[in-house]
């Protein structure tokens, strides 16, 4: 016969009994293994054989242009390419670093980064950087970018330079930052 006293302990462990099993098979969920793959990718950006995707990282920020005068054309201006500014996080959201420059930097929060070589770029889209393969320099730290060999900048939304700004011999020297996202995804050897 249960008292009083004994039945809301019963109803306890039974709570606590059914939050173990929830936990239980939440801890047997894992996380899905990279499906990044390089295959629709232009040719000259694709990695080589030999070499393994080693963290995938989604990049968001600014691209900084400057009205400049246009190398080998005298009295034309062009907006030329100053540097990147973005927060890169993992697919699942959380910022793992940031790419800035100049030079290009990636930095990993561990405090370990890299810059690296442009090697090719092909086009992505209207209205839309290239994309771009480059070959990494040693990296400086350590931690997640030591020893990653080649970095990808691939499905590209935006960072182009403003079509909608003028660049003219009176605008010279002004700045325009204009937003943009890519993917960045670290190889390294097999």
């Amino acid at each position: 016969m249960l008292t009083t006293n004994t039945a809301p302990r019963i109803a306890t462990l039974a709570s606590v009994a059914a939050a173990v099993t929830l936990l239980a098979a939440c801890g047997t969920m894992t996380q899905p293994m990279s499906t990044f793959s390089q295959a629709s990718l232009p040719a000259p950006i694709q990695v080589p054989s030999g070499h393994k995707v080693a963290w995938e990282t989604v990049g968001s920020g600014d691209i900084t242009y400057e009205c400049r005068d246009k190398a080998g054309a005298a009295g034309q201006t062009e907006w030329v390419f100053v540097g990147p500014d973005a927060v890169l996080k993992s697919r699942a959201g959380k910022q793992v670093g940031r790419y800035y420059g100049p030079p290009a930097t990636w930095e990993a929060n561990d405090g370990s980064k890299l810059t690296a070589t442009q090697l090719a770029v092909a086009p992505s889209g209207a209205g839309s950087l290239p994309y771009q393969l480059v070959k990494a320099n040693p990296a400086m730290g350590s931690g997640d970018l030591v020893g990653v060999s080649y970095i990808q900048r691939v499905a590209l939304q935006g960072g182009v330079a403003p079509a909608d700004k003028p660049c003219s011999a009176a605008t010279k020297g002004q700045k325009a930052v204009v937003k943009y996202k890519a993917d960045y995804i670290f190889w390294k050897p097999m």
